[in-house]
């Protein structure tokens, strides 16, 4: 059910399913009801497993699959993204909670959804684009190894003495605790990861994930193993999730500010990421700035009914894809098929054991930590963009993700702006080489005898403003002729510095002729008075016509010099 390529103007604010619905049919609903069933067994134990490595309940993790999976089909701009808990928003969740509780989390929440909401209202769905990859790659396999040595307590079944939340504490109780390991739970949780590793390869149709579970379940109902189970760490709840309203004040919002930005990045970037990678799968396009807006209000909607923040599950959406699902009603069974699991299943629940959550979600970090892009960027990528990279990478795993990610685009535009004041230049024509082609070569032009001619190659800004100190280093001439067709871009810096340059041209008594000004540095420049007080009879469209112009300048010169 591909779509017809979308005009410009067609990027608007209208839900994904209002449009599908207008060529419906019963064998398509028939197809999402399969794979929303589908989806909904994958992402039960998911939810549950990503609730708790989130430092919530179990059914906070459905409640978020249940209300922001729900309001993201319906209002979304994908025909068949899937929305929950994922992975990426763990650690950063875990934090909250541990710091300010569910309160604290819901007012993050709820913030992050109101900027989300704005972004999309903005129309800022396209400059998600301008996060480098160096960056995304680095704060995901970040999170990876958060989760992953966070979920290493109980897959050992350690018990702590103390109760460490940043990441680097929890290394150190590992080392320090790592006598108490129980040997009953790592069999569990070997069997758990063995299942989880080679089923798919056997049965794929049948989530490897609800099995490791089952087994798991079993194994300890019925062994009499002494592991850890959900039942015997957290109180289990069947009931049907309910509005909340935190306690809100002005301290509150201020303190939190920084945690709602994070997750409302998360989330987008997250989200358009499984966007595309969807597109790719089905030949649709998605309409991003919608789908910023259904992440907000899923956000909002998910902390009013004591769920956590959500995004795009790339996973989950793929599951969705592969097993028939083609518009936003497959994702609407999903949570309805998940609130049925909650009210009739949630009791049972309570026997997994802790063990295979862990595996589950050392599946979910391999999975998600993208080593392979990490590889290719090593072997690829220069220098800079590796710094960047690891840097990200660190920082998310010491600290969290809003240092991460502020000091990595940082890093990445700061290396960027070097990168392009690095191959700015301004230079004069000397030579000619014997095969050039371009029949523009200024050496293959008449100069007048006392004009000379200067490119400058590449944007004008202020990194690279020290590049055109030399352009008037011949001070007896009439015409200095500066050609700018390689130029794209100009800033208030260039424009200073080219200022400068005509300011010693007057002083000289050296006329100034422009050849080739692109649109934006010729607005810029208008803008700026520049055009009024060179004349605009000195800007020229081709290097002939101002080479034309530069002989009418000397032949007024020499007419009144005579």
């Amino acid at each position: 059910m591909a779509e017809k390529a979308l005009k410009p103007t067609e990027e608007k604010l209208k839900p994904k399913l209002f449009s599908v619905m207008k060529t419906y049919t019963k064998e398509q609903f028939i197809k999402d009801i399969i794979a929303g069933i589908i989806v909904a067994i994958i992402a039960l134990p998911l939810s549950i497993a990503l609730a708790l490595a989130s430092g919530v309940g179990p059914e906070q993790g459905l409640y978020t699959a249940i209300i922001a999976g729900f309001i993201v089909s319906f209002l979304g701009g994908s025909r068949v993204q899937i929305a929950g808990p994922t992975a990426a928003f763990a650690t950063t969740v875990a934090g909250i909670v541990a710091a300010e509780g569910m309160d604290g989390l819901a007012i993050s929440a709820i913030m992050a959804g109101i900027i989300l909401i704005i972004m999309g209202l903005c129309r800022f769905g396209t400059l998600i684009k301008y996060i480098p990859g160096t960056i995304t790659t680095g704060f995901t396999f970040g999170i990876a190894v958060t989760i992953l040595l966070g979920q290493i307590k109980d897959f050992l079944g350690l018990t702590f003495k103390n109760k460490p939340i940043e990441t680097i504490d929890k290394v150190k109780e590992i080392v320090n605790c790592i006598g108490t390991i129980n040997w009953q739970a790592l069999v569990v949780g070997l069997v758990s990861l063995a299942i989880l590793i080679f089923w798919p390869k056997k049965l794929e149709k049948i989530p490897a994930s609800l099995i490791a579970v089952i087994v798991g379940s079993l194994l300890v109902k019925f062994s009499g193993l002494e592991v850890n189970t959900i039942d015997s760490l957290y109180d289990i709840s069947n009931s049907l999730p309910h509005p909340t309203v935190p306690d809100v004040t002005f301290a509150r919002v201020r303190a939190l500010l920084p945690n709602a930005f994070t997750i409302a990045v998360l989330a987008a970037v997250e989200s358009l990421l499984s966007c595309v990678v969807a597109d790719g799968m089905i030949g649709s396009k998605h309409r991003s700035n919608m789908e910023l807006v259904a992440q907000g209000a899923a956000n909002i909607g998910s902390a009013f009914f004591g769920g956590i923040p959500a995004t795009g599950a790339i996973a989950r959406t793929a599951a969705n894809v592969k097993n028939g699902g083609r518009t936003p009603v497959a994702g609407m069974v999903h949570s309805v098929v998940v609130l049925a699991t909650l009210v009739a299943l949630m009791k049972y629940a309570g026997y997994i054991p802790m063990p295979t959550i862990a595996a589950i979600l050392f599946v979910v970090a391999y999975n998600m930590s993208g080593w392979r892009n990490i590889r290719n960027t090593v072997k690829t990528a220069p220098k800079s963009d590796i710094a960047v990279l690891f840097v990200t990478l660190v920082l998310t795993v010491v600290f969290d993700l809003v240092v991460a990610i502020g000091v990595g685009m940082v890093m990445a535009a700061l290396l960027f702006m070097k990168r392009m004041a690095d191959v700015t230049e301004a230079h004069a024509w000397v030579d000619v080489d014997d095969e050039d082609t371009d029949p523009d070569n200024i050496l293959l032009k008449k100069i007048p005898q006392n004009t000379r001619v200067f490119e400058i190659n590449g944007p004008m800004f202020f990194a690279a403003s020290d590049k055109y100190k030399y352009v008037l280093s011949d001070k007896n001439i009439d015409v200095l002729c500066i050609r700018m067709r390689n130029v794209p871009a100009i800033d208030a810096t260039g424009v200073e510095a080219l200022m400068r340059i005509v300011k010693r041209c007057d002083r000289n008594n050296v006329k100034v002729v422009f050849s080739h000004v692109n649109e934006q540095p010729m607005k810029a420049m208008t803008k700026a008075g520049f055009v009024d007080k060179i004349g605009k009879e000195n800007f020229c469209d081709h290097i002939d016509t101002a080479l034309l112009r530069a002989e009418a300048i000397e032949k007024e010169i020499a007419a009144k010099r005579a």
